[in-house]
């Protein structure tokens, strides 16, 4: 059910928000007669050609055409949709939104603005703190962080004690309750007591971008393990969906954001004036994460630690950022540098020359395998310039393609037509293979904030009580999460809730979480819940060997489906071909024949499986 407002209440807010005052809160303006003019904050320009009006309540650039009401400024500037510029321009001016016929679950609205108090409560203290513990305020300064830098990010220090937290915000109100699901006690193992999540740490708040503090991140001062820690997921925040920095990147750039690894990063470049700069939170970058940046620049630019570990994070989060087409490049420093300490070292013109050399997608593909494979090695060379084709076939211009092509083939020595012949091999595999789309119903992405698609067949019963039961034994077993994860993943999973709780689950165990069903079940609502809370409901009596042999059963059972669909997808191509012949270049018999040949191979593997 979509949100529907009273229209008295929307006109409220647009009055009780003032237009100067809301967009001077983000671009300088200047009176000039009756209004007010300032340079567009929408477009590059020298020339203040962006006009507002306090008479009509209206803004319009002259030059960009940008134009209208304060909730459509704070929609554009801030990249938010209409509910959440009017619940924003709500709250600011202290005005009770009036929804009607609504889909909000109106406890997990309260528990949500709970959390967003309690966390600033809890920020406020830390602040307080840091100015009291000369040891981490030290620390800071050795790291030639400014005092105004400490205010501007709200940095702060939790006392080295077990209980300093606890004992604080349960003197503002708060009960054990709200401090737990706030993620900054945990919960002694006797059941009895609690004790503070974070402790002898700097304290880093992640704050979203309509400014509320959502989580934490803690550096630990002194000695102890492990060096950083954050939140865990709560009802407000979830690592893989936000990003440290963005509340404050995304009011000084419009035509790049610069994408680091750690919180020191983003703090020690905005010193030097890289103000556009933002971190993801101790994960690998999401596809979540990457939407999110989309919402405010398509040029991202990634610059982690120039060691193994950062190049292989730098090459995962250029795959990530290219599924949502964003022009991603990544800034390659030298080794052994972050690029807290290069901007310390060489200071801001040398940092931003970097950007000039930056590598683009292929660029940085080909310079990192050509370290990750040895070209002195026929195999090396094979493995090379097998990996770098299957990315060249996406090429549509043949004067680019002509171009890579030729370098390849000097990295390696091998034919410009062997590339060319492995390209075009790599063009009818792609043709060929099973593409999942085609078993998922399209009409289900826009209300799927996961991305990950349902299956359109209908699934067999003992195929899904086989998913079923997998994933009840995963989130309950991490010896059997350890035993298959390396072999079956997330995405093997065909019905969507399942697929996108396994996908939390794995990330709650790569993070090093406890895994519990609230922890997944509050990423879930309406039906999918139901359909999830029939997995934690499951009563599964099976001992040690048992249970082993029973997920193998259950693993088995979802490959076997899995090669049906595959079949029949062939035979659908087979189809298609035979009905399009004359369309169809090349030996189309040929193919026929592989497609057929791909059958008889499925087949064998469904024997072997039954």
């Amino acid at each position: 059910m979509p949100y529907i407002f009273n229209e008295d209440n929307i006109r409220e807010i647009r009055e009780s928000n003032d237009i100067v005052d809301i967009i001077s809160q983000h671009i300088a303006l200047k009176r000039t007669g009756s209004n007010f003019v300032g340079l567009c904050p929408f477009h590059n320009e020298k020339t203040p050609s962006f006009s507002v009006s306090p008479s009509k309540q209206m803004y319009h650039c002259f030059g960009c055409g940008a134009g209208g009401d304060v909730i459509a400024f704070i929609m554009e500037y801030s990249k938010l949709d209409f509910v959440e510029a009017l619940k924003l321009l709500a709250e600011r001016a202290n005005i009770v939104l009036d929804e009607k016929g609504t889909n909000v679950n109106t406890k997990k609205e309260k528990e949500k603005n709970m959390l967003y108090s309690l966390n600033k409560e809890a920020a406020r203290y830390y602040f307080n703190n840091l100015t009291k513990d000369k040891t981490a305020l030290k620390y800071l300064y050795d790291r030639g962080i400014q005092d105004k830098t400490i205010r501007t990010y709200g940095l702060g220090y939790s006392n080295n004690s077990w209980d300093d937290i606890y004992t604080f915000l349960k003197s503002k109100g708060y009960s054990e309750i709200d401090i737990e699901k706030a993620g900054l006690i945990i919960k002694h193992r006797d059941g009895n007591r609690y004790y503070d999540r974070f402790r002898g740490r700097v304290m880093f708040p992640i704050i979203d971008v309509r400014g509320r503090i959502i989580g934490f991140g803690g550096r630990v001062v002194r000695d102890g393990q492990p060096k950083y820690l954050n939140s865990p997921d709560t009802t407000v925040f979830s690592k893989g969906y936000n990003l440290y920095g963005l509340n404050i990147a995304k009011k000084y750039s419009r035509d790049k954001i610069l994408l680091v690894e750690g919180y020191m990063d983003v703090i020690s470049l905005y010193q030097y004036g890289i103000n556009y700069c933002v971190a993801s939170l101790g994960t690998a970058l999401t596809l979540n994460q990457s939407k999110l940046l989309k919402r405010y620049s398509n040029d991202i630019y990634i610059c982690y630690d120039s060691d193994n570990a950062g190049l292989s994070a730098a090459d995962r989060a250029l795959d990530v950022l290219r599924e949502e087409n964003i022009n991603a490049k990544v800034i390659l420093l030298p080794t052994g540098k972050d690029p807290d300490d290069f901007i310390k070292e060489n200071g801001r013109e040398r940092f931003e020359n970097l950007f000039k050399d930056s590598y683009n997608y292929l660029d940085f593909k080909i310079n990192f395998y050509r370290k990750k494979y040895d070209l002195n090695t026929v195999e090396g060379k094979v493995s090379f310039t097998t990996d770098i084709s299957s990315m060249l076939k996406n090429i549509k211009s043949p004067i680019e393609l002509d171009a890579y092509v030729k370098k390849v083939s000097q990295e390696t020595n091998i034919s410009v037509d062997a590339i060319k012949e492995e390209i075009n091999h790599n063009r009818d595999s792609y043709v060929n293979s099973v593409i999942k789309d085609k078993y998922i119903n399209v009409n289900y992405r826009n209300n799927n904030k996961y991305n990950i698609l349902p299956v359109k067949y209908n699934l067999e019963s003992g195929h899904l009580m086989a998913e079923k039961k997998l994933l009840y034994f995963i989130i309950n077993d991490k010896n059997i999460y350890n035993h298959i994860k390396d072999r079956f993943r997330p995405e093997d999973f065909l019905n969507h809730v399942y697929r996108r709780a396994a996908d939390i689950t794995y990330e709650l165990y790569n993070s090093g979480e406890k895994i519990n069903s609230e922890k997944i079940a509050i990423h879930f609502e309406g039906e999918e819940l139901e359909k999830l809370k029939e997995v934690f409901n499951l009563k599964l009596d099976f001992d040690e060997e048992e249970k082993f042999k029973a997920v193998e059963d259950y693993i088995k059972k979802i490959y076997y489906y899995e090669l049906k669909i595959k079949k029949n997808d062939i035979k659908e191509q087979i189809a298609e071909i035979q009905n399009n012949k004359a369309r169809i270049k090349g030996d189309v018999e040929k193919l026929i024949k592989q497609l057929c040949m791909e059958i008889i191979e499925i087949d064998k593997e469904l024997k072997l499986q039954q």
